[in-house]
């Protein structure tokens, strides 16, 4: 969710830097990337925390893909499905053989 919160952060900048350009009486095609521009410092020094807590988020989420190793890490209903998907493609076989 950190990521999700940070994204949503950084793209509600983006549109109220756009905004104000756009007040400002700035409407050629640069604006846009003029706002990018402006968004992408604001943001790298105004949401440092939510910044961080993605970042978190993300490198939680890769020691634990990495611990387990080729071993797909899968949500608890996808498991469970996968776990039946499992146990049909099994028995398939048995009953083949």
């Amino acid at each position: 969710m950190p990521f999700v919160v940070y994204s949503l952060l950084r793209l509600a900048l983006f549109a109220v830097c756009l905004g104000l350009l756009w007040w400002a009486g700035l409407r050629s095609w640069l604006v846009a990337i003029v706002a990018a521009f402006l968004a992408w410092g604001l943001s790298y020094v105004l949401l440092s925390g939510p910044r961080d807590a993605a970042a978190r988020q993300l490198a939680e989420r890769a020691e634990r893909r990495r611990r387990a190793g080729d071993r797909p890490v899968l949500g608890k209903r996808a498991q469970e499905d996968a776990d039946l998907e499992d146990a049909a493609d099994e028995a398939a076989r048995d009953d083949g053989a």
